[in-house]
């Protein structure tokens, strides 16, 4: 399942694997006809109306997408059920530049710590292993930076939005 804002105003909840006929938008079974006329452009018939569909810009890491249908140009926005599990897991908007320190996502033992004070790490580095309901997780740097300070101690046991380190 797919949520797609579009505009930023409305959004659509979509069960669509993009290449079968049948799905489903806000609960409703939908048969899509679609014709692939070029690269990026789509004839699409929905629900007796004929839509002409471009793929203007898509970008999977920020998940959003420019796509101009019927001469009108839309931006969608997308979250998976994986953007979903993050934010239940109060992870959501860790991946933003400005973020000073990682914070536990969950309650949990440090199983290890994998990089030191004034360690510089890229983006998605593994810095700590944090054992969490008999699950090993890896938490990763949202961003590129020099890792500051560690405030969590190997073998610890840790509190859901403790903080576990910080970035210069």
């Amino acid at each position: 399942m797919y949520h797609a804002t579009v505009n930023g105003k409305k959004t659509y909840d979509v069960e669509w694997d993009g290449k079968s006929p049948e799905g489903i938008i806000n609960g409703e079974n939908l048969i899509i006809d679609m014709i692939n006329e070029d690269e990026n452009k789509y004839h699409i018939l929905l629900k007796n109306k004929s839509y002409s569909v471009e793929l203007i810009d898509a970008d999977r890491q920020t998940k959003t997408a420019s796509i101009k249908v019927n001469g009108h140009v839309y931006q969608i926005a997308f979250k998976d059920r994986f953007d979903d599990l993050l934010k239940s897991l109060g992870m959501e908007g860790n991946a933003t530049a400005k973020v000073r320190e990682i914070k536990a996502p969950m309650p949990g033992l440090v199983l290890d710590i994998l990089v030191l004070e004034g360690s510089e790490v890229e983006k998605d580095s593994p810095l700590l292993i944090l054992e969490a309901m008999k699950m090993e997780n890896i938490l990763k740097s949202p961003v590129s930076g020099i890792v500051k300070r560690i405030n969590a101690v190997k073998g610890t046991a840790v509190e859901k939005n403790t903080v576990l380190l910080e970035f210069v």
